[in-house]
């Protein structure tokens, strides 16, 4: 797979079904389809379970009736709007209308697709799954190099989702790197990948993976997406290592 021809080619059918996918996975508190945009809303730290999203990278007709109505439905929630937009063209009519009403674009990340088979050969080695977060897995969320609350968030969010795999390496009854897999509209996504400080640089995190994507082959599942900051150089290396390229990237867009 290219990041100039397979992932760009899979845009326009597929852009819908990551998204939606997405919002299974985070599975927020409640949730709105309004005018071909998916509305979550939620109280925790997970900005995918909280934020506005497009269900098609298309222009928008109206930037400033959209972002009117948007913002009225979250605050007859008594709830911020936060919109999660992709960095295209398309997009550019409502970002300045965003930053008219006093947004400004945050934490870009990128949206990353591989093909199963790749990602399960990054290494031979498996970690084992479970139907549902053990103390332990959560206890890693929330513990040395991360921050307690957000984590608690994280891992009350992904333990909601229905029909997810979470995925624990354990060293003295410790989880040490953990992560999670959900299954919905033709995909398995990655959430949560985490590596505890003392651990990091073993390829834990590639068990991680192997053993999510053993498990989507098992369910005939081929294609897989992730979700991971720009920024984070550790993760990207191991991503593009596990065959995963770029396919949109995408900020939030919140009050400042």
């Amino acid at each position: 797979m290219t990041p100039d021809k397979e992932p760009r080619d899979a845009l326009a059918g597929d852009m819908e079904s990551i998204e939606r996918a997405t919002a299974a996975a985070v599975s927020p508190q409640a949730i709105e389809e309004r005018d071909g945009w998916l509305l979550a809303f939620d109280s925790g730290t997970v900005n995918r379970a909280k934020s506005a999203v497009p269900l098609q990278h298309t222009p928008v007709d109206d930037a400033v009736a959209l972002t009117a109505r948007i913002e009225s439905i979250y605050a007859a929630r008594r709830l911020p709007a936060q919109f999660r937009l992709a960095q295209l063209p398309c997009f550019d009519a409502l970002r300045v209308e965003l930053r008219r009403r006093g947004y400004r674009a945050e934490q870009p990340t990128q949206v990353q697709l591989a093909p199963v088979g790749a990602v399960r050969a990054v290494t031979p080695v498996l970690v084992a799954l479970d139907a549902a977060p053990d103390a332990a897995w959560a206890a890693l969320f929330m513990g040395e190099g991360f921050d307690p609350a957000d984590g608690a968030s994280r891992v009350a969010a992904l333990g909601r989702a229905t029909g997810s795999l979470f995925a624990s390496l354990r060293e003295d009854g410790r989880t040490v790197a953990a992560g999670a897999a959900a299954f919905s509209h033709g995909w398995v996504s990655v959430h949560g990948m985490r590596t505890a400080p003392a651990w990091r640089g073993r390829g834990m995190a590639g068990r991680i993976l192997a053993a999510i994507a053993e498990a989507a082959l098992a369910r005939g599942v081929t294609r897989c997406f992730l979700q991971v900051e720009e920024g984070n150089a550790a993760a990207q290396a191991l991503y593009r290592r596990a065959g995963f390229v770029p396919a949109w990237s995408y900020e939030y867009w919140r009050r400042a």
